[in-house]
């Protein structure tokens, strides 16, 4: 079966001729046995991983050495898509010959890594990336059963984005450490939000407990706190003028807001700003460019407008669409 025969349309030439090579032959395709194991003076180990948003899965087959801990052998057997395939079959591949401790650092962007043709172009487009990380877990439930220990306690915690495997802690560090103020930036500094998108904002395909909108606005909320810059001091934002309140939600706007929706070719304007009967300040903002009719709109890209409003000039802040 030849590429064009596996992948439709304009997304043909977004695949490494790697992957198109192992979707149709995986070397590693099959199932290890006991008596495998025993040939090989080893222990058989057998992991089961599924992904519960595309509903793919994947069975690792491993024997270990009894006497040094390397992998002697690497099978897989698998029920998903073309990219889970060719991902899990590298993936076993690199295995063998390492020890576990040696296997379990490898990633899900090694393995995608090890399928590029040229090292500068991606082997696959960025929304199939997270069918990468199949075959990073299913190493984890390996080690686990063959440490007799429980999985979670090999596994990193808060993962912002599945694609990369990066921690809310990695995103915090990295804002923080080089003084960082959009998405794009967190991105290029973390590999955060660089592939399937769906950990930058509320919308994308799947659903996140962390987004790096929110993160963003949070740690650079508290940037300006520790720093105390001279400007608007938040317990006194609601005794200053219009003239000065308008002046401060708009240096913020610029600052942290619009930078990170003109990434996606969308906008937000300031309509108006006057007290509530709930005794905030009611800030009305109106959305440009992509962000008009965007379901994320309602409640993504506000509820990130008024956090950061809330996290950089005043918590007595409320925003509204007009």
């Amino acid at each position: 079966m030849a590429k064009n025969d596996l992948i439709g349309g304009s997304l043909w030439e977004q695949y490494s001729e790697k992957v198109a090579e192992r979707m149709n032959n995986p070397r590693h395709f099959g199932e290890l046995t006991e008596e495998d194991a025993q040939a090989l003076n080893g222990r058989l180990i057998i992991a089961n991983e599924g992904a519960e948003s595309c509903g793919d899965t994947v069975r690792l087959f491993w024997i270990v050495g009894n006497d040094d801990e390397v992998i002697k052998a690497a099978k897989f057997k698998s029920f998903g898509c073309g990219t889970a395939i060719a991902s899990t079959d590298m993936m076993a591949e690199m295995c063998i010959g390492k020890t576990v401790e040696e296997a379990t650092k490898i990633t899900n962007l090694d393995v995608e890594k090890a399928l590029r043709d040229t090292e500068d172009e991606a082997a696959v487009p960025p929304q199939k990336m997270h069918c990468s990380v199949m075959a990073y877990e299913v190493i984890k439930q390996a080690t686990a059963i063959y440490r007799n220990v429980d999985v979670a306690t090999l596994q990193e915690k808060d993962i912002v984005c599945e694609c990369a495997r990066v921690s809310l802690q990695m995103v915090e560090d990295a804002i923080r450490i080089n003084d960082l103020t959009t998405v794009e930036e967190i991105a290029d500094y973390t590999k955060a939000g660089a592939f399937c998108k769906s950990c930058i904002e509320p919308g994308g395909h799947e659903k996140r407990e962390h987004y790096l909108v929110d993160i963003l606005a949070r740690v650079r909320g508290e940037i300006e706190h520790e720093n105390n810059p001279d400007g608007v001091v938040v317990d006194d934002f609601l005794t200053l003028s219009i003239v000065k309140q308008i002046r401060a939600i708009e240096q913020s706007l610029d600052q942290y807001v619009r930078p990170a929706l003109a990434g996606d070719g969308g906008g937000v304007e300031l309509d108006d700003v006057c007290p509530g009967d709930d005794g905030l300040v009611h800030v009305h903002i109106k959305y440009q460019g992509s962000c008009k009719g965007c379901a994320g709109s309602v409640a993504g890209t506000l509820s990130f407008v008024q956090k950061s409003l809330q996290g950089t000039v005043s918590d007595k802040i409320r925003v509204v669409v007009a």
